[in-house]
């Protein structure tokens, strides 16, 4: 993964938009394919949905690493854990757009 940051540590400026008011964290580990493919779906989303795109590095945190280890890439909405394995798209956009169901 490229520039990420570990749980808890400060959000780098590049990943987070001021007009952005949603934050999606995409937890993964450098090497893992599907977080690669987590990645992509959300960057394609980002721009037309508004969302701040926030990366986190398991391997840089051990209470994240034993957290999502089995599970990644892990991707969070405001807080709330919306997915693993995969992004569902659908899901994602109703999420963003009805934001009383989180």
């Amino acid at each position: 993964m490229s520039r990420v940051r570990p749980a808890g540590g400060p959000l780098p400026p590049e990943r987070v938009t001021g007009a952005a008011t949603s934050v999606v964290e995409l937890y993964g580990r450098p090497g893992c394919c599907l977080c690669d493919d987590a990645r992509a779906v959300l960057e394609g989303l980002r721009d037309e949905l508004g969302f701040a795109l926030v990366e986190l590095d398991i391997a840089a945190d051990d209470a994240a690493h034993r957290a999502y280890f089995e599970r990644i890439p892990v991707v969070r909405l405001n807080g709330v854990e919306l997915f693993d394995f995969h992004v569902d798209e659908a899901v994602l956009r109703e999420a963003l757009a009805s934001p009383g169901m989180i």
